[in-house]
């Protein structure tokens, strides 16, 4: 298909209702397109014909933030190809697709339903559960497991130019042109990722994309997949954590869930492979925290006090090049602990 054609199509509605009555998976053409809450970076849409449920995904060529990001819409069939495979080993870890065209550059997958909660909005509330840290940790681990010197998968998740328009510029790049002291280190660190291959990696690997089930746990958002370095997905997972950390700091009794996800992780990886990523993972965890205050994607969350914690600290373990996981975490928890509770 001729991508500048691609790059600019709408979801055609009547197309999906009239492919899906075709399939018998809608049982009436009179069905309501809703509008879901998620990312930044494609349309969802929840469908009903009022007995059944799907969701419609289709990447947006220009990313709903402030700034002007842009991605190739291709994403989506990689977003396919990343629960294809995933479903091969781990099929309750991934939604399914029950339609799909490439012509159109869409999907439509099952709805989860109520009966699953967002875990970011879970940590938002102040709820810390140790057993779900464990359960993602035991998800992401298999899957780089599975992946790891896999020259197979490797072919199959050719994609680092997706992941540099979605995590190498908008995150490390644009970081470090706004900290000019700094910018060497995000430099060297985009340059490093760009050439890094040992794994498929999510590379959204966040709380906003986990949905927390009675018995399972469900990993969305797969547009990012690239074949690389698994540490980032590590790493973007612990910045996130921290975040939380930061937004309920008062919460004195709250489990570290960081610490839980470190080590159901390399209990499943093994003690030698935590030795080899530590110091990587450490330092990119450092550059993701500073990233989502001055990067193209910033969190909503944090008020300026917070944000301006955030910087100092990633300041000051760059400059120091503390990259080593226990001493992130302890000096983090110090100057947590230092921060004035409003009353």
């Amino acid at each position: 298909m001729n991508p500048v054609l691609y790059y600019f199509l709408l979801m055609d509605k009547d197309f999906i209702i009239s492919s899906l009555f075709k399939k018998n998976l809608i049982t009436t053409k009179k069905v309501i397109f809703k509008p879901m809450a998620g990312g930044v970076s494609s349309d969802i849409c929840l469908l009903s014909d009022g007995v059944n449920n799907y969701v419609v995904k289709q990447a947006c060529a220009k990313l709903k933030v402030k700034e002007d990001w842009f991605a190739d819409v291709s994403r989506n069939e990689t977003e396919q190809e990343f629960i294809n495979y995933v479903q091969g080993f781990l099929p309750d870890a991934v939604p399914k697709i029950v339609f799909h065209d490439a012509n159109r550059g869409f999907f439509v997958m099952e709805y989860m339903g109520s009966a699953f909660q967002n875990w970011k909005e879970q940590l938002l509330k102040g709820t810390f559960n140790p057993d779900t840290a464990i359960k993602a940790a035991q998800l992401i681990s298999s899957l780089h497991l599975r992946s790891v010197h896999n020259e197979e998968v490797k072919k199959r998740f050719n994609s680092l130019s997706n992941f540099r328009s979605l995590r190498i510029e908008p995150y490390l790049v644009t970081t470090g042109d706004r900290h000019p002291g700094l910018k060497d280190f995000f430099y060297e660190e985009a340059n490093r990722l760009g050439d890094y291959q040992e794994a498929l990696v999510h590379g959204d690997f966040s709380p906003k994309n986990i949905l927390v089930g009675p018995d399972r746990i469900v990993l969305l958002d797969h547009e990012v997949a690239w074949y690389g370095d698994p540490a980032f997905d590590v790493a973007f997972l612990l910045s996130h954590l921290y975040l939380k950390m930061l937004v309920h700091y008062p919460l004195k009794e709250r489990p570290d869930l960081s610490r839980v996800f470190w080590k159901a992780y390399f209990e499943h990886m093994g003690e030698e492979k935590e030795h080899e990523m530590e110091l990587r993972t450490g330092r990119l965890l450092i550059m993701l925290l500073l990233a989502r205050m001055d990067g193209k994607s910033p969190v909503a969350y944090l008020n300026d006090q917070q944000k301006s914690f955030v910087r100092t600290f990633a300041n000051d373990l760059l400059i120091n090049k503390v990259y080593k996981q226990t001493q992130i975490n302890a000096h983090w928890k110090s100057q947590l602990n230092q921060l004035p509770i409003e009353h």
